[in-house]
């Protein structure tokens, strides 16, 4: 039989395996033309640095905010001593492409501007998000500004190639549904033209797609990828994430999948079956940023 001192002994070793942890909300990180950007932040007890975790939220480029961020994730992580940061930006259609990149490339200063003061770890600095956040953190992991590189990205069912995405076809993935049409026609949502600022896809328009898609500026030297995705996803396809993947493979990037047997457009913590993403995505953290286990 276990004696009581043992079973203090060993609630205070799971106690003390977690990482305490102060929440700071409403601080506001920049303000392009007037327009006041905010983030919240939970940032780790103690000394030293920490790794840390910059989360951009989805909500298709119209709407959504920085409290809509997946609370298991974000109990696992700052439990294995990761700082958070949910961010927010502006949005669509009162502002379009590249207004929503720029904001997170502010956050992204901003944190590492006061590295000090937030005990971040800036060469341990993780971007993730999810559908419109999924696409927003893998193109400023791509295609970042000067100063803004980070250690590496997460996009959960986020789109990575708008001109694949928006080609003519005759299976397109909008509003929750596949819509199967006898005739080609373009996959292009409502919440993609309000971010890009057009109503069609047109040999005029070809150049907006491109230059908004993380896929254009795949290159050497790119921060490393993690890439979740549902095989049931029918507002993202899979196969988003899967051309991403090929692409900086090709060019010599470490980037992985998790697949999601019959996972659809996140809601994966619900589903038992599905959300043993959470260990894999944090061993993978562990792995790429070469953290103590």
């Amino acid at each position: 039989m276990v004696s009581f001192e043992v079973i203090c002994l060993l609630l205070s070793l799971c106690i003390a395996s977690r990482a305490v942890a102060e929440t700071k909300t409403e601080i506001e990180f920049a303000r392009p033309d007037g327009v006041p950007l905010k983030l919240d932040a939970t940032l780790i007890e103690g000394k030293g640095s920490f790794p840390t975790i910059v989360f951009v939220h989805g909500g298709g480029f119209t709407g959504g905010d920085k409290k809509g961020y997946p609370k298991p994730v974000y109990q696992k992580l700052t439990a294995a001593g990761f700082n958070w940061f949910s961010v927010n930006y502006r949005l669509s259609p009162e502002y379009t492409f590249p207004a929503h990149t720029d904001d997170v490339e502010s956050a992204v200063s901003f944190i590492k501007t006061n590295a000090r003061r937030f005990k971040v770890d800036v060469k341990r600095i993780v971007l993730m998000g999810p559908s419109a956040g999924g696409h927003l953190v893998s193109f400023v992991g791509a295609k970042h500004k000067s100063g803004n590189r980070v250690a590496a990205v997460v996009s959960m069912f986020g789109e990575h190639d708008l001109i694949n995405r928006t080609k003519p076809q005759t299976d397109c993935a909008i509003g929750g549904s596949i819509r199967h049409t006898e005739s080609p026609e373009t996959c292009l949502s409502d919440g993609l033209k309000a971010f890009l600022g057009i109503t069609e896809v047109s040999p005029s328009t070809a150049g907006i797609l491109h230059d908004a898609s993380p896929i254009s500026y795949v290159r050497k030297g790119m921060p490393h990828y993690l890439l979740l995705h549902g095989t049931k996803d029918f507002h993202v396809p899979y196969e988003q994430s899967v051309l991403m993947r090929d692409a900086m493979k090709k060019a010599g990037v470490p980037c992985e999948i998790i697949t999601l047997e019959g996972g659809g457009h996140g809601g994966w913590d619900n589903d038992p079956s599905l959300r043993t993403y959470q260990d894999q995505l944090l061993r993978w953290l562990k792995q790429t940023l070469r953290l103590k286990e």
